[in-house]
């Protein structure tokens, strides 16, 4: 069973950078590789899948509207990611989820939360203009 926590986030100004990390704290050891990433939900919309990677290698996607901007990246000896997060809009803002647990099957990670079996709580990003 994974247990995903988020940390980092906060409120910055626009243009500035923010950092987030995942990491699993589940007590099992897992051998599985997975799809692990971020998605975001600003209040009144839909939850947004913006980065993702394959625990193997490979697998990256990233949504249209952070592309350039963020970056993901594993933290193998924490099974988690990171999401540095630059040049940042006041759209940005939202609440942030560490999720876990799909298959790429060859290509880049899903976006889709229904294919994700591992969530976190979730971190406030607020990006003020």
């Amino acid at each position: 069973q994974m247990q995903l926590r988020e940390l980092g986030g906060g409120s910055v100004q626009a243009g500035r950078s923010l950092s987030l990390s995942c990491e699993d704290f589940g007590v099992t050891q897992r051998r599985r590789t997975y799809c692990m990433g971020w998605f975001r939900q600003a209040p009144g919309r839909e939850r947004e899948g913006i980065a993702f990677l394959y625990t193997g290698g490979g697998g990256i996607y990233y949504a249209d509207s952070v592309k350039g901007r963020f970056t993901i990246s594993q933290h193998s000896a924490k099974n988690g990611v990171y999401l540095q997060m630059y040049s940042l809009k006041p759209e940005d803002t939202a609440m942030y989820f560490c999720a876990a647990g799909a298959t790429p099957y060859g290509g880049p990670c899903p976006d889709r939360d229904d294919m994700y079996d591992y969530w976190g709580q979730g971190t406030q990003v607020t990006v003020s203009s």
